[in-house]
């Protein structure tokens, strides 16, 4: 049998084709059907390219006191919805407690009941940062641009911030704003650490900055890279040597889309988050929040 040559795609479509390669989207149905959440454990569940990352490393180093001895962030606190696909018995106890996961699930199918930290982001930097982790990645760099990636994915963005926005007060649920994180980290440090009920004294707070600064995560991208679906890709369906960086300034406001696509993406917002929110826009919504 001829082997499928490996290459990243060069079109929507070639996309579209890879991730079909990469593995049975039945496993991740599986992969949360068989979780079994604690009452204890935290579920950080942002949408995709809102922050994710940084909070599992804000969240990894509370309970930890600062540990980086691990390969992959998502070794330690893992994605719900690729245990199957990674090997990973996601029911597992952890070192640490509370023992603490990733998801991009909405809220009505998040597995209940444990705790969830949710972080929201602006649209339009949301969907800007997830074309610059594709790009270079499985997207062959300048083959698509950032307007016809945007404009023709539908990435549920909206539906997952309308599923979580009518929980934010929850006992259960800690409610963040990724801007509001960029001004004032320590404040949120603060609130995390609050929440999950984690003494913070002098030297974890101290820490905890460090290690969850853009410098120190920059310093240490390869334990933020998702390593582990890396080397999964590469060794199924993608040359080897990847460039792409989960890792981003994350910079408020930077991005490269055309005025269409941003007015598309806010025509979005204004269809379907707008009538569960009573917001026309993002920027109204968040300074709500202060």
């Amino acid at each position: 049998m001829t082997e499928t040559p490996r290459a990243r795609a060069t079109s929507f479509e070639e996309l579209g084709a890879l991730f079909a390669r990469l593995g049975d989207p039945e496993l991740s149905k599986l992969s949360v059907a068989e979780f079994e959440p604690r009452p204890t454990d935290v579920i950080i569940t942002p949408f995709g390219k809102s922050g994710t990352t940084w909070t599992q490393q804000i969240v990894h180093t509370l309970r930890t006191r600062g540990d980086m001895d691990f390969d992959d962030i998502s070794r330690v606190v893992p994605w719900i919805e690729t245990s199957r696909l990674l090997g990973l018995d996601i029911n597992a106890d952890q070192q640490w407690l509370p023992r603490v996961f990733k998801s991009h699930l909405s809220y009505d199918k998040v597995p209940k009941g444990a705790t969830y930290i949710n972080v929201i982001r602006s649209p339009v930097d949301a969907a800007f940062s997830a074309f610059k982790f594709m790009e270079g990645w499985y997207l062959e760099p300048g083959t698509v641009t950032a307007d016809e990636f945007v404009g023709r994915r539908d990435s549920g963005y909206e539906n997952h911030f309308v599923s979580w926005w009518p929980h934010r007060n929850d006992d259960n649920v800690l409610y963040l704003v990724f801007e509001h994180m960029k001004d004032d980290l320590d404040g949120t440090i603060e609130r995390i650490a609050a929440f999950l009920g984690i003494d913070l004294d002098d030297e974890l707070r101290a820490i905890t900055l460090e290690h969850s600064s853009l410098p120190f995560m920059q310093a240490h991208k390869d334990r933020f890279d998702d390593a582990m679906m890396r080397q999964l890709s590469e060794e199924s369906i993608l040359p080897l040597g990847s460039d792409s960086a989960k890792v981003r300034a994350g910079t408020v406001g930077d991005h490269g889309l055309s005025a269409d696509t941003v007015a598309a993406i806010m025509a979005k917002w204004r269809e379907v988050v707008s009538p569960a929110t009573g917001f026309d826009n993002y920027e109204t919504l968040i300074e709500s929040l202060r």
